[in-house]
């Protein structure tokens, strides 16, 4: 098959398509076909390539800077492939950032998510998600994203950063509505489908908020990530030390927030339709329960939260064949290398036995490998330790409401049916 039949109305840049499902069958011919193509040019996006291989992702990974996460110019600036062209300077947002500035702050919290610190939330976090799973109690049906899946990443993140719990609601709205722009349930719609929606004043109470809790830990301060934020030194490259000002630190907490909510939120979501469609492996995890690590894994590979991240080539290069220009842009596809059949025998099959896994719900490794990887791993162990114990018989009852976004494998609901709960002493 040649590339000019897979461009033949394949257009990746659509949310909608998105929103309907997942074009798995899509990347399967491109990985077979052309594991790196040529994206061509849309209405609204500027031509990229598309990777959709395990192999040629990683390569990319191990290429560092010289694939930037930097801003670079951008067609709109809307949030697809491509990103306004700005200057954000050196950790405005870690995230767009390179080594060494990316290095420099991410030290900043990196602490807050080692092995160690996060083992310690374990007992938290596992009598939480019975609070939480009590909390339907009596309730034959329900919303399980709203009811159970992002609660308790919400009670997580909040407690490592430092938010009261009674502002919980607050980062539950802002999170939606951030990576809900463009999505008309979260930011209403327009004639444009790929403007992002008028959001602007909630991102301004969300840094007002920031810098409010900013100066309550400056004030009082707690042992949490906005504490050392509030009171961070950063020693640049020229070797002057600086502190954070209060749009870098605002910045940092829509990230920590936003981030280290979202995406575990919808791995949870992804696993239980996952189980759904093999019930097998349900039934195998209530009976072995030894297995969950392996079935972590395998929901964040059969699910990947994040479909892509966008890079943009700093110098001429090369990958896969392919002769990349400086400047162009280069979207490594996780949700596409997490079902590369090279890597992962009948990879379209849930399997919780996987081993090896080695996905790429987190990244492929380097700089830039999820740092809050450990804690969503202990979020999916706990809540799935306590559906499986204490919902055995949770049923799936409708399609799922998917995210209309592209670089989110976002579910916004998924009706169920709870059945009979068994209580927390006998789970």
């Amino acid at each position: 098959m040649s590339t000019t039949t897979l461009a033949a109305g394949i257009d990746f840049t659509d949310m909608d398509m998105f929103a309907a499902s997942e074009p798995y069958g899509l990347y399967d011919e491109l990985r077979a076909h052309a594991p790196i193509w040529h994206h061509p040019e849309t209405d609204h996006e500027e031509p990229f390539w598309f990777v959709t291989s395990h192999a040629l992702i990683t390569q990319a990974h191990r290429m560092g800077a010289r694939l930037s996460h930097q801003t670079g110019p951008g067609r709109d600036g809307t949030g697809g492939i491509t990103l306004p062209d700005v200057d954000i300077g050196p950790g405005i947002m870690m995230i767009m950032t390179d080594p060494p500035e990316h290095t420099r702050y991410r030290k900043l919290v990196s602490k807050g998510f080692t092995p160690r610190m996060v083992r310690k939330l374990k007992d938290s976090l596992r009598t939480r998600s019975h609070l939480i799973i009590d909390a339907v109690d009596g309730r034959a049906e329900g919303d399980f994203v709203i009811d159970l899946a992002s609660e308790l990443p919400l009670m997580a993140i909040a407690e490592i950063v430092g938010v009261p719990q009674e502002d919980l609601h607050k980062l539950f709205e802002w999170t939606n509505l951030a990576i809900g722009r463009f999505d008309p349930e979260f930011q209403g719609d327009d004639d444009d489908p790929h403007s992002p929606q008028n959001g602007s004043m909630d991102a301004f109470n969300m840094t007002i908020y920031a810098q409010q809790l900013t100066e309550e830990k400056r004030r009082c301060p707690g042992d949490d990530l906005m504490t050392k934020l509030a009171h961070a030194k950063v020693t640049m490259a020229d070797g002057t030390v600086t502190e954070l000002n209060d749009l870098e630190i605002s910045l940092f907490f829509t990230l920590l927030v936003v981030a280290g909510n979202e995406t575990t939120r919808n791995a949870i979501s992804h696993g239980l339709l996952a189980f759904q469609e093999f019930p097998d492996q349900w039934e195998l995890l209530r009976r072995h329960p030894e297995l969950m690590p392996s079935a972590v894994d395998e929901i964040l590979r059969y699910g990947s939260p994040v479909r892509y991240f966008r890079r943009t080539a700093a110098e001429d290069l090369e990958l896969g064949g392919a002769q990349i220009r400086a400047g162009e842009k280069v979207a490594l596809w996780y949700s596409a290398g997490n079902r590369d059949p090279e890597v992962f025998d009948d990879p379209h099959r849930f399997d919780i036995t996987r081993t090896p896994n080695p996905h790429m719900a987190f990244g492929a490794g380097g700089a830039h490998y999820c740092l809050g990887a450990n804690l969503a791993k202990l979020e999916l162990e706990v809540m799935f330790e306590a559906l499986i114990n204490r919902l055995p018989d949770i049923e799936v009852i409708g399609p799922p409401e998917r995210l209309r976004d592209l670089s989110i494998n976002g579910i916004k609901h998924l009706p169920v049916r709870y059945g009979p709960m068994a209580s927390a002493e006998a789970a």
